[in-house]
């Protein structure tokens, strides 16, 4: 392969990065969305009287199952929707802190800060899984694998993906892109050698080594 042609790959790879990024980010919004959905419908159960002690029984059959504390507020609700089961966990502020569920296409697991933004996202879903990290207002950090394999992506703290760690069936490649999105430097190892390539602001190559 000569130094155009793997020049040329380079750039292909930092491209098809962002492509497949779009795509564990979607997957994981679809789990996101449906996980809020059943958070929304679910996760604002009505607040649960305290009740006497009732005789313990070795087994129960419910679609819904809540725990409350000494103060009689929810704290856990194990409950059954149409897509499936799904457990929540609030905290003494009865602010849903983590959410467990599980459908047809995927297994998801949130975990909320203390206003109920998702922080941690662990997702696995027919096409793979992902693990998603945030702050308070964005997506800071993913790592996904898919048919393609793995990938890492890092972002700013204005939404805006800003690195990528991949490793494919081809080889490994670590890309770096601008505050607009555009790559401007890139670096790979495939089986035919290393490789190295620098970016303009317009996302043009001008400069590549093997």
């Amino acid at each position: 392969m000569t130094l155009d042609e793997r020049l040329e790959r380079l750039e292909a790879e930092l491209a098809q990065g962002k492509r497949r990024n779009r795509w564990m980010l979607a997957a994981v919004g679809l789990a996101l969305g449906g996980c809020a959905l059943v958070w929304a419908i679910t996760g604002t159960a009505k607040e649960a009287q305290p009740q006497a002690p009732a005789e313990v029984q070795r087994s129960v059959r419910a679609n819904e199952y809540i725990l409350v504390d000494d103060n009689g507020k929810t704290r856990a609700t194990l409950a059954m929707s149409k897509d499936g089961p799904g457990l929540w966990l609030r905290d003494e502020n009865a602010k849903t802190r983590a959410l467990l569920s599980v459908d047809k296409d995927r297994t998801s697991l949130i975990l909320a800060d203390e206003s109920e933004k998702p922080r941690a996202v662990l997702a696995a879903h027919n096409a793979g899984s992902a693990l998603i990290l945030g702050d308070e207002s964005t997506v800071r950090a993913s790592l996904g694998t898919g048919k393609d394999g793995p990938e890492l992506w890092l972002v700013d703290d204005r939404g805006r993906r800003r690195a990528l760690l991949s490793a494919t069936k081809d080889g490994t490649g670590l890309g770096l892109y601008d505050e607009s999105g555009k790559p401007r430097a890139g670096l790979a190892v495939w089986k035919d050698g290393p490789l190295l390539a620098l970016h303009d602001q317009n996302g043009n190559m001008i400069w590549g080594a093997p």
